[in-house]
């Protein structure tokens, strides 16, 4: 089962570009039923997870260390629910939109190595093989970034290309350097001797490699200038996709593995997490405040985002791991809605500068108050679901008594509280620039997949509940558990 998140999409995109050009609508339905299957097949191994602990798949027959494995725990699950649930509903959402670029066939292919590529990431049990997946998920993203085929669409790729390269080797540097001290790529074993051996310069200069190329990965501050204009450039599925699990699968998820459950978390990391999480949410926010362009303002806020979520991983404590896992699934529900949002926005109206909006909530109503819901949760207005993951850190960052960076943090609130404001008041309610044409509302699978994602936030603070709650907690404690997490792993293999 765990070989299927990867062996399923790469299938389908060797079946896509074969018969998808011959047949109009074949690339479509097989990447829309590849999501459905993966959606549900990741549901079904987070509720496995939960009931029987981690589940190790040795590739082929062969054991670790010697061998490839796949990991399945509480964490690799979670993030295996956020990835696929979403990629299921931007598929939906590309049915009618993509029609206006490129053939679609070329587009599914590509979507399909990139959901390959962030499903093996996951899965991964050895940092090469992650290493393998990550490389396929990024090449598929830049070329993904380009099909609009503009000008600005081509240099935004080329740059995001030339800086995800530079990422990559400096992760394949730290792999090579990590290889050299502990002798093993196998995750867990290379944890068994990075504990068993104290951690010298070495190992350290590792971290630095390791945060500063998952940092590019995910965008965080001073790593982010990539972000923007690749964002604002890709079309509207593309952006949401990226948004709403790309950085978080190659950025986020790696990071926390490799320094939580590899490497070992300490209190300098923690602090340096931290930091960059608040530089992150400050500069993010101030930036998305002054955008005019809505995908642009959306991209500056996805930085203050997964600022916020690395702030609260630098916290540490059981309660801010758990809350930062809770606004990470928010916001991939939230920014990927947002995008389709403003994706929709620009194909009825023509444009994406919020000074040429206004008065559009009447003529687009279900875009309206799908954006009123995105933008609530994403600036924490009770009770959408962003309002009780932010609660949640801010808690936290008390409790664990950092009262300044928990003031910053609620001051980063208030700034993305205005800035959501200056979204809903001039793109949809202000009557300033009223169109002078009747515009039509976005296809009924862009409207589909925007009402799934709003429920998403208008429901999510039921993660909080006994029924959901132990999901989250398993992930998060999959994170708590540190270097135990070798542990779990080769019990599974020894039996």
């Amino acid at each position: 089962m765990l070989v299927m998140f990867m062996v399923v999409p790469l299938f389908c995109a060797f079946l896509i570009t074969l018969a998808g050009r011959r047949s109009k609508n074949l690339s479509e339905y097989t990447a829309q039923g590849a999501a459905a299957m993966l959606a549900v097949g990741a549901i079904l191994l987070m509720r496995s997870v939960l009931a029987t602990g981690t589940i190790v798949n040795a590739v082929g027959g062969w054991r670790p260390p010697l061998g490839i494995c796949m990991v399945a725990d509480g964490f690799s699950a979670f993030m295996l629910v956020i990835v696929n649930c979403v990629s299921l509903v931007v598929i939906i959402s590309a049915s009618d939109s993509m029609r206006w670029y490129t053939e679609k066939w070329k587009f599914y292919t590509l979507l399909m190595l990139l959901i390959a590529g962030m499903n093996g990431v996951i899965m991964s049990g050895d940092l090469f093989t992650l290493y393998v997946f990550l490389e396929l998920a990024s090449v598929a993203g830049y070329i993904l970034v380009a099909f609009g085929t503009e000008a600005e669409s081509l240099e935004a790729a080329f740059r995001y290309a030339i800086m995800g390269s530079l990422a990559s080797i400096l992760i394949l540097l730290g792999i090579a350097l990590l290889y050299s001290y502990a002798s093993t790529l196998n995750m867990a074993d290379a944890a068994t001797v990075l504990t068993a051996h104290p951690k010298g310069i070495l190992v350290g200069f590792v971290s630095v490699l390791f945060l500063a190329g998952f940092g590019f990965k995910c965008g965080l501050v001073p790593f982010h200038a990539w972000l923007p204009d690749a964002y604002t450039t890709a079309p509207a599925p593309v952006s949401a996709i990226f948004a709403g699990t790309l950085s978080k699968t190659l950025g986020v998820y790696a990071l926390c593995r490799i320094f939580f459950n590899v490497i070992g978390i300490c209190p300098r990391t923690l602090h340096i997490f931290m930091a960059l999480g608040l530089l992150s949410m400050v500069v993010g926010a101030l930036l998305a405040l002054v955008q005019d362009d809505t995908k642009r303002m959306f991209a500056y806020s996805s930085i203050s985002q997964i600022g916020l979520v690395v702030f609260a991983l630098g916290i540490g404590t059981p309660l801010a791991v758990f809350a930062a896992l809770f606004h990470l699934g928010n916001h991939a529900s939230f920014k990927a809605l947002l995008f389709l949002n403003a994706g929709a926005l620009e194909q009825a109206a023509g444009y994406r500068d919020m000074k040429k909006a206004g008065g559009l909530g009447a003529q687009l109503p279900v875009t309206g108050v799908t954006g009123l819901f995105a933008s609530m949760s994403l600036a924490g207005v009770r009770p959408f679901a962003g309002f009780w993951s932010k609660l949640l850190i801010i808690i936290a960052a008390i409790q664990a008594r950092q009262y300044i960076p928990a003031l910053i943090a609620v001051l980063a609130s208030v700034l993305t509280l205005a800035y959501c404001l200056k979204f809903l008041t001039r793109t949809f309610f202000s009557s300033a620039n009223k169109p002078q044409r009747a515009l039509r509302e976005a296809p009924w699978s862009t409207r589909i997949a925007m009402v799934a994602l709003a429920t998403v936030c208008a429901v999510g603070m039921l993660a909080l509940t006994p029924a959901f709650k132990p999901y989250v907690r398993c992930a998060a404690d999959a994170l708590m558990a540190g270097t135990g997490y070798k542990d779990a792993i080769l019990m599974v293999i020894k039996t």
